[in-house]
């Protein structure tokens, strides 16, 4: 049996290297980052997100809208934990899963059509201890 080779042009030292974790590790130990026992809490459909990850989600809930705007405002720091069941439109407490990861919104993108884009990193693993409220959004403690 013979093996194919197919040549693509590029070698290894032509392609433009682009991390999408950050390389500056000093930028993780400032005292801005430091993370509070209660945060704000972001449920995500079809995803989950990984300490040091950086990805972008688009919130369109108005719930979320308002969660993500005012940790912003804050101290830019947010709880991001997956849903259970993604075509759940309106999660509760009981349709979350109990670990998830305390994020920094790095950035906050208004679009065009009205909707909300955030670009987010991943800090830190954690465990929902409790729900202290779930209106106008989910707060939760760590």
């Amino acid at each position: 049996m013979e093996i194919q080779k197919f040549y693509l042009g590029n070698t290894e030292e032509d392609m433009e290297f682009m991390p999408i974790i950050p390389l500056n590790e000093d930028s993780e130990n400032t005292d801005d980052d430091k993370i509070p026992q209660e945060l704000i809490l972001l449920p995500l459909r079809n995803t989950v997100l990984f300490p040091g990850v950086v990805i972008p989600i688009t919130v369109g809930r108005d719930k979320s809208i308002k969660a993500v705007h005012d940790a912003y405002k804050a101290d830019k720091m947010i709880g991001v934990i997956a849903q259970k069941d993604s075509n759940v439109e309106e999660p509760e407490e009981a349709d979350l899963y109990r670990v998830g990861t305390v994020a920094k919104i790095v950035k906050l993108i208004k679009m065009p059509d009205g909707g909300t884009t955030i670009i987010i990193q991943g800090r830190k693993r954690f465990a929902l201890k409790e729900m202290v409220s779930t209106d106008p959004y989910f707060k939760i403690k760590i």
